[in-house]
Formats: structure tokens, C-alpha cells, sequence
């Protein structure tokens, strides 16, 4: 296997590595896996595209993403080999138009690609999708998100205070990856309601903010957990609140349990968010972004309150984490982005049913 970006030779101590690499500006602060060409070609070895096959460029700095740079980039992340094929995917879907990836990169807003993983292959690969699924403690999840991150820094030149004009950022931006609970979902899950197939493995990109805590520990009927819901997502500071775009949601399963029980869909869910997570148009016209062009004053006329949503089909719901009567939402950059899946496929577009498809 041929590898053709520039060796270089440092001394042989991992504090010697660390040191130069950070001096260069191509870590996020953490320590980094030493990208030997050996630890690249293991990773090489789980895809079957060429090292030099070209994906596009990396906004805002248009750096060109090969395969082989996203090798790189995910052995200094931590990444064990088999991961890979959830990176390629995941590169290839914020380079979609719609994700609009120069502005996910460059706004001073603090969003940063969220990545769910779908399907059988996020349980070979012990995606976390349970307890602390947002958090620490799960190397495909930790690492994966990560990867991204040294891409859009490394080939994107989302370099903090430079290109990436984040005011203040987030902890997102070091990684932001989960998988969906399928397992405990009562619906349908993400990617089956985008049209794949349940047995398809899928990445979904979003930009979105960090998740903001939806407790509620009484109610025990579906009156109660969506008025939570709706109350704690209606308010002005968001994108959404006037940029509209793609909120999500992500429920707790026992929240989601007491739902589906009481009869009430995803759509159900949906509608009721549409109308009830509102911010008061006197107060929706009071500051937040109210006049910066983003929406109409006349925008829902005659309507006492403002939804954070265009149309409540905009509202993405997901389930994810453990026991517990805790959900969270995610505001996102609002209709600047918009989230894409994508299947994991092999090289001719075939979608694979196995990580153990992708070995070479």
C-alpha cells in the first residue's frame, strides 16, 4: 500500500511527538496517537478506497480530504482500525451542500457536528447508547468523535480563533458521538424514519449544541412529560427560536416508554412541540436575534407565540441513554444547516451489513 503524504522524523518518545505536533497546531490540546505508516496502514486495511481517492474539499480552508488523511487523523484520535468505515461516512455526509459545513466551521455560534450512529453495526462496534452516552468512558464513541474534529482542524483549518470563530465553543468540539438506543426506542428509529433499512448501518450529521438536561422525575402520564419538554425548549436564546431549522430531541428511554404506553407517536410528539414550545411574540420581539433578518416579524401572524420549528416534521426525535427520567434536547445552527445520513457502503454503493465487510 502506497502512502504519499510527507514522512517526518522526530525523536522516538511519545513526549517528543506530542510536543512537535501540538507546536504545529494540529492537536485539540489532548495528547495524540503518534500516525506512524504502520498504524496508518492498519487502518487502510478496513476500507476498500484507494489512499489517494479524494472526498473534497474541507471548508473553510478547502483543504482536500483523502482517504489517507482521515487515516491519519483518526490513529492520532485514538481510533482502533475497525472504526474507520463510520469516519468516511461521516466526512462524506457534512460535505453534503445542505450540511453546510463552512458555517458549521466558521460561525461564532457554538455548534458542532453531532454524529448518531444506526444499525447493527453500532453494537458490533460497542457504540454507547445508554447511560452517559453523551459522556466519557466509551473508546468508539470518544474516538470517533474526535477523529472529525482533527479532520475539520487538520484539513478543514478549523483552527480555534482563526478560522473557527466560535465565541466561546463547547466541549462538543473535542467529540460529540453516540448511537441511538434502538433497543429501548418504542418507534421507529432514525434511520428506518429517513428511509433505510433497519439492517442498514447509518451516520447522521447534525450541528448542533450540547445537550441541554429535560428532568422531569413526576409525571408519570404523557400530559406532563411534554409539557417539560415544551417549556424547557421554549426559550429565545437558541438558533431555533428564530432561525428555525432541525431541533432535536433526545429522549430518555423511560420517558419515551411512558409516552408510547399512553399512545402518543413521534408525529403526536411532533405536533405538540409545534404548538406548544413557543416563545412569546412579545417577548420573541423583546431581543434574542429578533431583527438581525433570520425571521419575519410577521412571521405566524395573529399567533400569540413563535415555535422554535417551521413545521413540526422539522423536529428530529431520537432516543438515547439509560434508566432514569432524563431527556435532553439539542438546539442547532438553525436553517443554515441541515442534517444528513448516509448508509456505511462499500465502494460501489453497496450498503454493508458488517464492519467485517470493510476488511480488505
Amino acid at each position: 500500500m502506497e502512502l504519499h503524504s510527507d514522512k517526518i522524523s522526530l525523536n522516538d518518545s511519545l513526549e517528543a511527538v506530542n510536543d512537535w505536533f501540538y507546536d504545529q497546531g494540529w492537536t485539540d490540546g489532548l495528547p495524540i496517537v503518534p500516525p506512524t505508516a504502520e498504524r496508518v496502514e492498519k487502518l487502510l486495511t478496513w476500507t476498500d478506497r484507494n489512499p489517494q481517492d479524494e472526498l473534497g474539499p474541507v471548508p473553510p480552508k478547502y483543504g482536500i480530504a483523502t482517504i489517507e488523511k482521515l487515516a491519519i487523523n483518526a490513529v492520532m484520535a485514538g481510533c482502533l482500525p475497525e472504526y474507520f468505515p463510520v469516519i468516511i461516512a461521516a466526512v462524506e455526509a457534512m460535505l453534503e451542500s445542505q450540511f453546510n459545513l463552512y458555517a458549521v466551521q466558521s460561525t461564532t455560534h457554538p455548534c458542532a457536528p453531532l454524529l448518531i450512529l444506526n444499525g447493527p453495526i453500532a453494537h458490533e462496534l460497542g457504540m454507547n447508547a445508554r447511560y452517559n452516552a453523551f459522556g466519557q468512558g466509551w473508546r468508539p464513541n470518544a474516538t470517533i468523535g474526535r477523529a472529525l474534529r482533527l479532520i475539520l482542524l487538520n484539513v478543514g483549518g478549523g483552527t480555534p480563533g482563526v478560522l473557527d470563530r466560535a465565541t466561546q465553543g463547547q466541549p462538543a468540539k473535542y467529540s460529540y458521538c453516540i448511537a441511538e438506543n434502538e433497543w429501548e426506542n418504542p418507534w421507529t428509529p432514525l434511520h428506518v424514519e429517513r428511509g433505510f433499512a433497519a439492517e442498514t448501518s447509518t451516520v447522521t450529521v447534525c450541528g448542533a449544541e450540547g445537550p441541554h438536561n429535560i428532568n422531569d422525575h413526576v409525571s408519570t402520564a404523557a400530559p406532563g412529560i411534554l409539557t417539560t419538554i415544551a417549556s424547557t425548549m421554549a426559550g429565545m436564546g437558541s438558533n431555533n427560536a428564530y432561525a428555525f431549522g432541525e431541533p432535536i430531541l433526545a429522549l430518555g428511554p423511560e420517558h419515551a416508554a411512558i409516552l408510547a404506553q399512553d399512545g402518543v407517536s413521534k408525529d403526536d410528539i411532533r405536533a405538540f412541540m409545534f404548538a406548544h414550545a413557543r416563545v412569546p411574540r412579545s417577548t420573541w420581539e423583546a431581543g434574542g436575534m429578533f431583527g438581525m433578518g433570520f425571521a419575519s416579524e410577521h412571521l405566524f401572524p395573529g399567533e400569540a407565540g413563535v415555535p422554535l420549528i417551521r413545521a413540526p416534521e422539522h423536529l428530529m426525535i431520537i432516543v438515547a441513554g439509560g434508566s432514569g427520567r432524563h431527556s435532553c434536547w439539542m438546539p442547532t445552527f438553525g436553517a443554515m444547516t441541515r442534517s444528513v445520513t448516509r448508509a456505511l457502503a462499500l465502494k460501489g454503493g453497496t450498503p454493508a451489513k458488517s464492519i467485517q465487510e470493510f476488511r480488505s
